[in-house]
């Protein structure tokens, strides 16, 4: 039987997906893309899924990218991947309204760093490296690279598309676009307990916090109106009403996202 080339997890309230084409180094595949977004998706209307950890197979590589040899051999996308393609998309831009943690197994490059752009936070190994280096191949970051300014200052954002050079974990995390660096044998877990912490807040805060953060980085008086749109009802829910009672008798909330 066909291995899947996406595998699922439930860990908890927390969904590990794993790219699953390590003789690929998990490159970005048509059906790889539609399977992604579809989880992506799933994740995203299952109550009882409060966070997304994004990691892949093997110590090769994350994600190399785009899969060229697919490309190059003419792969064309068919109408049932068409859903998953445009659930994808909504991953990339950071439109998924589950928080989605990234665990870089090993280097991401190109399509595969973009994958982590459009994680909200990321744990990587201290033996990945990063980079998007299309400039070399005569092309640009097309899926979200070059949205890379919304993350770190613009002097920074243009050396790394403009030489496309590499760049190591510490000093990814140092510019900010990695939270934690961690051993290799260390990044999933690391990742899953990450994750297990933003699933164990308020679901309709933490939705509602992600769109705002998110929003505010790239159009601060858009987000000012989603802010008077979110916060009553976020703050007129029964989970904020759960927030303070379980605060008052000093227990854990049970949430109902309601």
């Amino acid at each position: 039987m066909t291995e899947p080339v996406l595998v699922r997890e439930q860990r908890g309230a927390v969904l590990v997906l794993r790219l699953n084409r390590p003789e690929a180094r998990n490159a970005l595949s048509y059906e790889l893309i539609s399977e992604l977004g579809l989880g992506m998706e799933a994740a995203e209307a299952d109550a009882g899924t409060r966070c997304v950890v994004l990691t892949g197979t093997g110590d090769r590589a994350f994600c190399a990218g785009m899969d060229l040899r697919s490309f190059a051999a003419g792969e064309s996308v068919t109408e049932d991947q068409r859903r998953g393609m445009a659930a994808f998309g909504r991953f990339t831009r950071g439109d998924i309204e589950i928080p989605v943690v990234g665990a870089a197994n090993a280097t991401a490059v190109a399509g595969g760093f973009e994958l982590l752009l459009g994680c909200d936070v990321v744990v990587a190994s201290d033996q990945a490296r990063f980079g998007l280096p299309e400039v070399k191949r005569g092309l640009f970051a097309a899926g979200g690279g070059v949205f890379i300014s919304t993350r770190i200052p613009l002097a920074l954002a243009l050396e790394l598309t403009l030489t496309g050079d590499y760049i190591d974990a510490p000093r990814a995390q140092a510019i900010g676009l990695i939270n934690q660096v961690v051993p290799p044998e260390q990044v999933l877990d690391a990742a899953i307990a990450l994750g297990e912490r933003i699933a164990g807040n308020g679901p309709l805060a933490i939705q509602a916090t992600k769109k705002l953060v998110r929003l505010a980085a790239t159009d601060t008086e858009k987000a000012w109106e989603l802010h008077a749109e979110l916060q009553p009802k976020v703050f007129n829910s029964e989970d904020a009403k759960e927030g303070a009672t379980a605060f008052v008798e000093k227990r854990q909330p049970v949430w109902t996202g309601r």
